[in-house]
């Protein structure tokens, strides 16, 4: 057996150092290692109800709006989601509030205190791995009524499937992650139905048809009722252009959401239909309802910041994304001067990316990503150019931004996108850091 890496560690610190390590542990699919580690510490999910959230796009901010609705209800709520843009603590939340670093610290601790062997070199678990079951471990000892749960990964074997969920619901899916979830919508679809458990019932978006017909399939061999968007609950725009909900149970006018782009009101009707679904043990009032939504936060996503030029903020990391954002920003900047800040992963379809994006941009700044999969700007920056004449590659994100910027008009916007990496890092040049709450 191979020497702990850490021997009787007794410093919140400590704690932070070694989850550090586990960062380039990569991607390994599957739930044995995590359900040996939950199993070692008291499987702590056990104590709570947890909605449990897979999809392509959309996941982050139907959680967003899931948690900040029941949030506003008064219970204590827990949000685990995935990637954090600039520091882990943002990954674990508890009723808003990130995760203090003394706190994370001492939650590493007491996991290893508990499952020892994750100090094991070669380390069991992958740092998504380490980070669910301390994100687990944390919303038992908070005592949260709920805990909503991002996937980070496709669905089946995804780490945080190995919480048995109260309540399921799936986004759009879309192709993504091909290496590891399949080169077709069903191959895809299939991965993410995962998420879908025996008699739990689900809330799921509108889906192509291939996809679609994969989720059902699945779901009527587990007995898992299924609850579609546009057959059972939809928001639509209401006579004076008001949003409104059409629910199982219930239905809702003059909703306002605080996340911008048509797309969002998608994200939160799957949402609110997963609260319909939670209501027999976690009722949430229309006016819980109306306030969550209005005030929920998540950034990164279609996020203004500054003024002339414009900074525009967007996690889209894929072509659906990108079609998403480009509606958007017709919607939101209609006529504005676009000069693009991008940076990808390797491991995308950064050609659809390119090919739908770039030509209705007047520049383009390429960027590295601080991701050992980024794509280097200088491989992909003559296929840009094709698409958009004035592509320039540089060697950091502020080198970036910075000609972006120069090249921008007052009225321009200068769009910051392609992955999350890159709203993180650019986030984190342009908004001030903001001190997290101490642990009690």
């Amino acid at each position: 057996m191979n020497e702990p890496v850490l021997r009787n560690p007794i410093r919140p610190e400590e704690g932070l150092r070694f989850l550090s390590t586990l960062g380039a542990s990569g991607i390994r699919m599957g739930l044995d290692r995590i359900a040996l580690a939950l199993k070692a510490i008291g499987n702590p999910e056990r104590s709570y109800r947890i909605l449990h959230v897979a999809g392509t796009n959309g996941k982050g901010s139907t959680c967003a709006f899931a948690a900040s609705c029941l949030g506003a209800q008064g219970y204590r709520v827990g949000l685990y989601t995935s990637p954090h843009l600039v520091r882990v603590n943002e990954r674990i939340q508890v009723n808003g509030e990130e995760i203090s670093d003394a706190r994370l610290g001492e939650r590493v601790l007491e996991v290893l205190s508990r499952y020892p062997e994750a100090q094991q070199a070669p380390y069991p678990l992958t740092f998504f791995e380490f980070s669910t079951v301390v994100a687990l471990w944390h919303f038992s000892l908070e005592r949260v009524d709920v805990a909503v749960l991002e996937t980070g990964l496709g669905g089946r074997l995804d780490a945080t499937t190995a919480a048995e969920p109260t309540v399921t619901a799936i986004t759009p899916i879309a192709f993504d992650h091909m290496d590891y979830l399949g080169h077709s919508l069903p191959a895809i679809a299939r991965e993410k139905a995962g998420i879908l458990k025996p008699g739990i019932p689900a809330a799921i978006s509108r889906q192509p048809p291939e996809a679609m017909d994969v989720l059902q399939q699945v779901a009527k061999g587990l007995g898992a009722p299924l609850y579609i968007e546009g057959r059972d609950f939809e928001i639509g725009i209401a006579a004076g252009g008001q949003l409104q909900y059409r629910g199982m149970h219930s239905s809702l006018n003059d909703l306002r959401l605080s996340l911008r782009g048509g797309h969002q009101s998608q994200n939160a009707a799957i949402a609110l239909a997963s609260l319909e679904l939670l209501a027999r043990e976690l009722p949430v009032s229309d006016g819980a309802i109306r306030s969550g939504l209005a005030h929920t936060q998540w950034p990164g996503r279609l996020e203004e910041l500054g003024s002339h030029p414009a900074v525009l903020l967007d996690g889209a990391h894929n072509p659906l994304g990108v079609e998403i954002l480009l509606t958007a920003l017709r919607e939101l900047y209609p006529g504005r001067r676009i000069h693009l800040v991008f940076g990808v992963l390797a491991d995308k379809d950064y050609h659809a990316m390119i090919e739908k994006l770039f030509p209705k941009c007047a520049s383009a700044s390429l960027a590295p990503l601080s991701s050992p999969r980024s794509l280097a700007p200088e491989s992909y920056c003559s296929e840009a150019r094709n698409f958009c004449p004035r592509t320039s590659a540089y060697s950091s994100v502020a080198e970036a931004l910075q000609a972006a910027r120069a090249n921008a008009l007052p009225d321009d916007l200068v769009v910051c996108t392609g992955s999350l990496f890159l709203v993180g890092a650019v986030r984190e040049l342009v908004v001030p850091p903001r001190p997290l709450a101490a642990s009690p």
